[in-house]
């Protein structure tokens, strides 16, 4: 039987999830949801998202290698904002789809 090809590429698959794995952690998407509002700095999103330095700091460094955030320095502080704003759309989506879930009683909502 010949495989139907469909849809989205095996490059174009990776990438998407590589994307989602990205941003699949609760603390990963605090920081997204911190940078909605623009740039911040490493000690402000430490901050806003209540985690460790150190463990924050490595966070940022995923989502930096993925595309995700980008972050400039000035001086000794280093600055991150949102380098892909399409991640913001996805998580809606998602954030949606739990959302109605919930309210049809659906076996995932906790």
């Amino acid at each position: 039987m010949a495989a139907v090809k469909e849809g989205l590429s095996q490059d174009q698959l990776n990438r998407v999830a590589r994307t989602l794995k990205a941003v699949a952690h609760p603390l990963r998407l605090r920081i997204i949801e911190t940078l909605r509002s623009g740039e911040h700095s490493v000690g402000e999103i430490v901050q806003a998202v209540g985690a460790k330095p150190a463990f924050t700091s490595q966070q940022l460094g995923l989502m930096r290698d993925r595309g995700i955030v980008d972050c400039r320095r000035d001086g000794a502080h280093v600055y991150y904002r949102l380098a892909n704003q399409h991640v913001l759309k996805v998580i809606q989506c998602i954030r949606r789809s739990c959302d109605a879930d919930k309210r049809a009683g659906g076996r995932h909502a906790r």
